[in-house]
C-alpha cells in the first residue's frame, strides 16, 4: 500500500516537473522568436521618376496656393447686434506679382470678409476686386510687401487630351496644402441647374472635395491648366468626378477684372 502510495507521489512529481520544464521551454522558445528590440529597417530603392517629378511639382508650387476662410456678418435677432461668424474655407493662387489672388466666385459669395493665409504661415485680410459668377470666379487682392509669393505658372487648356496626368492642390476640409492626383476624364462638361450653367469645364477624377475649390489644376509640367471649382457627389464629398475651369478662359476674364477695377 504504501509502495503504491510513493509511486503515486513520485508520478506527481514527475509530472510537475515535466509541466515546469514544458513550460521554461516554451518561454525559451517564444523568447527566441519574439524580439522585444525594434524591428532592422529595410533599405529602399531611390524614389521613381515619377515620384521625383510629383514631388519636385508640388515644392515648386505649394506656395503660389493659398487657403481662404470667409466670414458673414449675422445678426441677433434679440439685442439686434451684428456678429461675424465663419462661413466657410476654399482654396486660390496667386496670380501676378501685384498680389491678385484668383478663386471661384462660390468660395466667397455672401462672405463680408475673406482671409488670406500663404504656404509660410503668413495671414492677410483680402479686399474684393472683382467677379464673374457666370463662370465661378472672383479675383481677391492683398497687400504684401515682404517676400511676395511667386505666381503660378501658366499653360493651356485647348490642347489637353483625354487621359493625361493631373494634379490639385488645395485645402480640401480644411486640410491644408494637400495633393492629389488624377486624370483627365473628359473635356467640354457642363454643368449646373436652370439658373446657372458654366460650359467647357475640364473633367477629372483627381480627388476634390470642398475646400479644393478655387485652387489649381496642374498638367505634369508643374502649369495652371484650370480652377477647380465643383465636384458632382449626392453625398457632397469627393466621388471621382471633379470639374475645372479652363486656364483659357481664365486667362480672358481675369485681365477683364482687373481692367474693370482700374476703371
Amino acid at each position: 500500500m504504501e509502495s503504491q502510495q510513493s509511486n503515486r507521489f513520485v508520478g506527481f512529481l514527475i509530472a510537475v516537473v515535466s509541466v515546469i520544464i514544458g513550460w521554461e521551454i516554451v518561454q525559451a522558445v517564444r523568447e527566441y522568436f519574439i524580439s522585444t528590440e525594434p524591428r532592422p529597417i529595410t533599405e529602399r530603392p531611390p524614389l521613381s521618376s515619377h515620384e521625383n517629378q510629383t514631388i519636385r511639382l508640388f515644392e515648386t508650387n505649394k506656395n503660389s496656393v493659398v487657403y481662404i476662410s470667409t466670414t458673414q456678418s449675422v445678426v441677433d435677432v434679440w439685442t439686434r447686434n451684428v456678429y461675424n461668424i465663419p462661413r466657410g474655407t476654399g482654396s486660390g493662387f496667386v496670380w501676378d506679382e501685384a498680389g491678385h489672388i484668383v478663386t471661384n466666385y462660390h468660395v466667397i459669395s455672401q462672405a463680408n470678409s475673406a482671409n488670406i493665409r500663404l504656404s509660410d504661415g503668413r495671414d492677410y485680410p483680402a479686399s474684393l476686386v472683382g467677379t464673374a459668377p457666370e463662370i465661378d470666379l472672383a479675383v481677391l487682392k492683398i497687400d504684401v510687401t515682404f517676400k511676395p509669393p511667386r505666381p503660378i505658372a501658366l499653360g493651356t487648356s485647348h490642347d489637353l487630351k483625354v487621359g493625361q496626368n493631373v494634379y490639385a492642390i488645395g485645402n480640401p476640409f480644411g486640410l491644408d496644402w494637400t495633393l492629389t492626383t488624377g486624370i483627365v476624364s473628359a473635356l467640354d462638361r457642363s454643368i449646373g441647374d436652370q439658373n446657372s450653367v458654366i460650359h467647357h469645364l475640364i473633367q477629372t477624377d483627381a480627388a476634390i472635395n470642398p475646400g479644393n475649390s478655387g485652387g489649381p489644376l496642374l498638367d505634369s509640367a508643374g502649369r495652371l491648366i484650370g480652377v477647380n471649382t465643383a465636384i458632382f457627389s449626392p453625398s457632397g464629398a469627393y466621388a471621382g468626378v471633379g470639374f475645372a475651369i479652363p486656364v483659357d478662359v481664365v486667362n480672358k476674364v481675369v485681365p477683364q477684372i482687373l481692367k474693370s477695377s482700374l476703371e
